[in-house]
């Protein structure tokens, strides 16, 4: 069982809902990374995803765009990034997920990435812009190293794609709560709730929604409905607005209100 897998199975033990923080790696170096990797964790994150920078990250908003470009700035690359994972291993074990675009990866060879990033203590992978349908080799791959590879659904995904992701999708499923970027506002929390329903009609593998979920009272209203909850552009923020003993302050105490915010009431 991956640590993924029993992370879910951890908080629902617990009538707990998962929350998994994003951080974009480098940002503004790796070294603060780590640093804010630790502040989740001891806030109470029960996942971290760690975005990989890259120069046209087509699913992002402007406040994560913004941060791929500090990263890429301070020189950060995905080698540079598996040897920041090596280090937090020696710190923290909460499940730690890479959120790359595809280039990135073909770049640095799949096979090969595959294997370092789960010796490097990579978790799982999300790969915005692939679809399950173009995985036919990363999908073995990953799967053969021990790598959870994630995929993503949509409002508009149909029944028969939702019932074919649900299959695919190792770890947990990251439900895409609106047709648009991350940062966005989430205004139809009712058909969120309709369309995580429909895809556990298909599978037990647990759903996260992420997008539009900015505060402790968005992350509340979807752990009501999802098994994981997805907050990212809130954090980058905290990053982008202050120094850095400012920063791990604030991401811990924001990370605290967020896990508080998805306990049972």
């Amino acid at each position: 069982m991956s640590r993924l897998q029993e992370t879910f199975n951890r908080v629902a033990e617990h009538q707990e809902k998962a929350l998994i923080a994003y951080l974009m790696a480098g940002d503004p170096t790796l070294e603060e990374t780590e640093i804010y990797v630790m502040q989740l964790a001891e806030g109470g994150a029960d996942v971290i995803e760690l975005g990989v920078p890259f120069s046209d990250p087509i699913a992002d908003g402007p406040v994560i765009q913004q941060a791929a470009e500090r990263a890429l700035r301070s020189g950060t690359s995905l080698k540079k990034i598996l040897s920041t994972v090596r280090s937090i291993r020696t710190q923290c074990q909460v499940p730690l997920v890479l959120m790359a675009y595809y280039n990135s990866i073909f770049r640095y060879g799949e096979a090969n990435f595959c294997s370092d990033a789960v010796a490097a203590g990579v978790d799982g992978l999300i790969v915005p812009d692939l679809p399950p349908d173009e995985a036919g080799t990363l999908r073995p791959l990953a799967e053969a190293a021990g790598l959870d590879l994630v995929f993503l659904l949509a409002p508009t995904s149909t029944a028969k794609r939702q019932a074919w992701v649900a299959r695919l999708s190792r770890g947990f499923i990251y439900y895409v709560s609106l047709t648009g970027i991350t940062g966005a506002k989430l205004t139809d929390k009712a058909d969120v709730g309709n369309k995580v329903r429909e895809i556990r009609r298909y599978t037990k593998t647990p759903v996260a929604v992420g997008f539009g979920i900015a505060t402790p009272d968005d992350a509340k209203q979807m752990a009501q409905i999802a098994d994981g909850v997805i907050v990212g552009s809130a954090l980058v923020k905290i990053i982008a607005e202050g120094n850095q003993t400012a920063v791990a302050d604030r991401l811990g105490t924001f990370t605290r209100s967020l896990k508080a915010a998805t306990l049972p009431a």
